[in-house]
This record gives C-alpha cells, structure tokens and sequence, in this order.
C-alpha cells in the first residue's frame, strides 16, 4: 500500500464508521493510489474543495477512514469508487459505474426488523439506498449463494456457499468453493454475502476474486510481458 523507501510514517485513520485495522485513509487514496496529489498539502487541498464524498456525503478530513464496500465519489471527474480487497488482502481501486455509485451492501449484525416487519437474521446483507439511507433489497445467508471473504487467509477470494458447520461454543465454520473449482473454510464472520444464486449484486474487481498460486501468478506475468513485445 505504502512505499517502503520513501520514510517510516503512515496517515493513521480518524476515529469513524470502520475499524482502525480495517479502514483506508482519504488521503492514502488520493496521493498513493489515485495519485491526484503529491503531498500532504495538496490533499488537504482537494478534500477542502469539499470534492470528495463518501457514501454521499462530503468528508473534508484527509484521515477519514473509508472501508470495505464504502461508495467514494469524485464530482469533479465524475469517477466513483467502491472499496473492495483484492486476493492478497489489500484495498484495490475498482471503479464503478454511476447508477451502481446509488447503493451499497451491508452485513447484519443484530436481528432487526425491516420493512412490513420482515426480520433480518444476523449475516444476512441488506441493499442499502445511499441517498435514503434505507433498505431496498435483502440476501439471505444461505447456502448456494455468493460471498465475499473479508478476512483470515483466504481474503479477498469470491466463492459460493456450500456448507456450514455449526460448532456450539466455538466459531462456525464456512465451506465456500470459488468459480475455479477450488474449495476452502474460513470462520462465518469473514463471509459477506454480495449476490443471489451466482450472480452478484455488485461489479467484481479485476482477477474475480479468484486466488492463484505462487507459479500461476508467474505464468500469468510472462504472458502478459510477451503479449507487451509482441
């Protein structure tokens, strides 16, 4: 994420909405991904300009801390974001589009009720209108259905839902197998449901969510430096 030659000192995130651990500063975005500014100076700049909005509200403070599926808009340039992990666990740039800028997924984490009284189960995801604030759509945790793996080992990998183990007392474990045909476990707080059956509600990030090994990464490089020559 950070350069490891350019000095020993990192943005720490303000107190917000996510997690010290699992947050993005505004302007480790800006300067280091987005590169539309150099220094700490210049992002102050931009954010003051009130040109940046999370979730659809303007944030002026270059330490804010974005998080995972948080909509990030640039007025300006007419460029939206949502914040995703890539299979290595880091936060990747995705663009979206504008009319997918207007929502956002979110996990249940204490039975509510919705609307018509509906109640939403712990680990179910609600569609989330960011202009409204309300929820327009549910998923539930169900097996069949797609998840997005938001920490252990396997983070960042996509898959669907095959099994779960309940253990009383202890974690419940998840089985997910990703589009590659590879099965793997991680505990059920790492899974976030993002689509019905196999087809997503939200834009996959480029590689899908799919994790390759060591030497697929190396055959995939090459492949890419000769198409570049040819």
């Amino acid at each position: 994420m950070l350069d490891k030659l350019t000095g020993t000192w990192a943005p720490r995130p303000s107190s917000g909405p996510h997690k010290l651990r699992e947050s993005l500063p505004l302007i480790i975005f800006l300067r280091n991904r987005l590169r539309y500014a150099l220094t700490n100076k210049e992002t102050k700049a931009i954010v003051m300009q009130r040109l940046i909005k999370v979730d659809g509200k303007v944030r002026t403070d270059i330490t804010y801390p974005a998080g995972f599926m948080d909509v990030i808009t640039i007025e300006r340039t007419g460029e939206n974001f949502r914040l995703v992990y890539d299979t290595k666990g880091r936060f990747t740039i995705h663009r979206i589009s504008e009319e997918e800028a207007k929502y956002k997924l979110a996990k249940v984490k204490s039975v509510k009720l919705g609307a018509k009284g509906i109640p939403y189960a712990v680990n179910d995801t609600l569609k989330l209108d960011i202009a409204t604030g309300k929820a327009t759509d549910f998923i539930k945790f169900e097996t069949g259905n797609l998840a997005y793996i938001t920490g252990g080992r396997n983070m960042g990998r996509i898959g669907t839902i095959t099994h779960r183990e309940r253990h009383n007392g202890g974690f419940d474990i998840v089985h997910v197998k990703d589009a590659l045909g590879h099965s793997f476990a991680t505990r059920l707080s790492n899974v976030f449901v993002i689509g019905l059956g196999s087809k997503s509600w939200i834009s996959l990030p480029k590689g899908k969510g799919l994790k390759l090994s060591i030497s697929e990464e190396r055959d995939k490089r090459r492949e890419a430096a000769l198409a570049a020559k040819a």
